[in-house]
């Protein structure tokens, strides 16, 4: 993989996820240019994200023209991979944000174009470096709940609550047309459960519109994964709760780790003796922190010419994982992957 620094970044969208990310590419380098593709050519709405920014472009030639060494692909999933393949064929490295697409179509195809051109292909799913996830992580590759049985989580939250201010029902989460739902929208649980139990093998749900919220997605996911180790996982996601919830339970054979993310709390039940014990206590932690990380991670992958920690084939299995858990809904059956 070539080595390249970074010095031109191209934004495609700008919305939260895309803000969030310019602010953060500015901390870790002010003195990299950034051009950002929009639908419009218009900064009116920039505010004080404007001295940021270099360039505004609405056509793609202009933004192929740029020569980004780095694209940040925030907009909707349903645009992600036809822009990814005009960018990484004029050249430049990819962090495409989650979920890689709403389909499978052409993902195989652009994760096999960055290979073949050498591009870095990284897919934002930002819980990997969340510290207490990585925690719990290491305490099952040490051994010390002994062999995983299953895995248990859930994430829920009412959608009108996600992005105060703006209207739910235009927000991607809403519109199926992009790419939303909860299992796409909320696939850093999916991501997650095969992060921590590894390949998963099989998928049922039941998946449903549920609540009054006016959108034409399943705002409710009950998903079983088995995965190929011979584990099981139980995945709940939400977009309806009105009390935010976050949490992941793995059983093992010696004992039980848990995290509860509204603490960003670790602990562990040893069955040697009878008790709880913190890995990561309660606190307060800086959730942009996981994001400054990533995007840390993804500069550093470009300029060193180094696999990325979450690839294309990582944003392909949760994609993946999801749509077998809308077929598993709509035909009653297990799909096996």
């Amino acid at each position: 993989m070539e080595h390249t620094y970074v010095r031109r970044v191209l934004i495609v969208g700008l919305g939260a996820i895309g803000r969030r990310h310019l602010r953060n590419l500015k901390v870790l380098d002010p003195g990299v240019r950034v051009c950002a593709w929009r639908r419009s050519a218009t900064r009116d709405d920039l505010g004080e994200l404007d001295p940021m920014v270099e360039r505004v472009v609405a056509k793609e030639a202009d933004a192929v023209a740029w020569g980004a060494d780095l694209a940040l692909l925030t907009g909707p999933a349903p645009e992600h991979v036809a822009a990814g393949r005009t960018l990484a064929a004029a050249g430049a490295h990819l962090f495409v944000e989650k979920p890689l697409s709403h389909t499978l179509e052409g993902i195989d195809e652009l994760i096999g174009l960055c290979r073949q051109r050498g591009r870095v292909l990284m897919v934002g799913y930002n819980f990997r470096f969340y510290r207490p996830l990585a925690i719990l992580r290491e305490a099952l590759r040490v051994g010390w709940i002994g062999r995983p049985l299953s895995l248990r989580s859930e994430v829920g939250q009412y959608l009108p609550d996600w992005r105060p201010g703006a209207d739910y029902r235009q927000c991607v989460s809403a519109r199926r047309a992009l790419g939303g739902g909860a299992l796409l929208e909320l696939s850093h649980e999916l991501d997650a459960a095969r992060y921590l139990m590894g390949e998963v093998q099989a998928v049922s749900a039941q998946v449903d519109r549920l609540s009054d919220l006016e959108t034409d997605v399943e705002d409710v996911a009950e998903v079983t994964l088995r995965f190929v180790e011979g584990t099981l996982g139980s995945v709940h996601l939400d977009m309806v709760q009105r009390a935010p919830t976050r949490w992941c339970r793995v059983i093992g054979t010696e004992g039980t780790l848990e995290w509860v993310g509204q603490d960003h709390r670790v602990r562990l039940f040893s069955a040697a003796s009878g008790t709880w014990s913190d890995l990561a206590p309660s606190g307060a932690l800086d959730r942009n922190e996981m994001y400054v990380a990533e995007l840390r991670h993804c500069l550093d992958c470009v300029r060193d010419g180094r696999e990325p920690a979450v690839t294309g084939e990582d944003g392909r299995e949760a994609v993946r994982i999801a749509l077998a858990a809308r077929v598993s809904s709509e035909q009653g059956r297990v799909v096996l992957l």
